[in-house]
């Protein structure tokens, strides 16, 4: 697939979605496997237009690539923003409390980390990029065009 390069804007989160869900299909993925990874990604893409480029008054694109071999589907996710390693964000303490005695925040980037099989955060050349690997349960061969809705 080729990447995809989006605004990082709230607005450009379809089309990280569609761009994503594009690659799941490619990938033959598990549905279960595809919606977590498919939230992850959002998550992050989310984070990285609130907090790495709104809340620090920047504006700069996402780039989203997907690379699919026999084994796993690995998303990228690549920005200008400010530096932010997801991995070191704290665990909440309290993920077995009930909802209502949760405060708000706090889990996205827990679950975003934790749908997939591996995750990684590099910051290389003033460039975040957050990865996200999953495996795949079929190991044919990816399939080379997305079949027609």
């Amino acid at each position: 697939m080729q990447p995809l390069k989006v605004p990082g804007t709230l607005a450009s989160l379809k089309l990280i979605r569609d761009y994503v869900t594009e690659a799941c299909v490619l990938a033959s993925l598990d549905k279960r496997v595809g919606y977590r990874l498919r939230l992850g990604v959002d998550e992050i893409a989310t984070n990285i237009i609130n907090y790495g480029y709104d809340g620090s008054q920047i504006s700069g694109d996402i780039e989203v690539s997907a690379h699919v071999n026999d084994e796993s589907l690995t998303i990228i996710l690549e920005d200008t923003a400010v530096p932010f390693d997801p991995l070191l964000h704290p665990t909440p303490d309290n993920l077995d409390a009930p909802l209502e005695y949760r405060g708000i925040g706090g889990l996205g980037v827990y679950l975003a980390i934790q749908g997939t099989d591996q995750f990684l955060y590099e910051r290389i050349d003033n460039r975040n990029r957050n990865i996200f690997v999953v495996k795949r349960s079929d190991p044919t061969p990816p399939v080379t065009t997305a079949p027609v809705p």
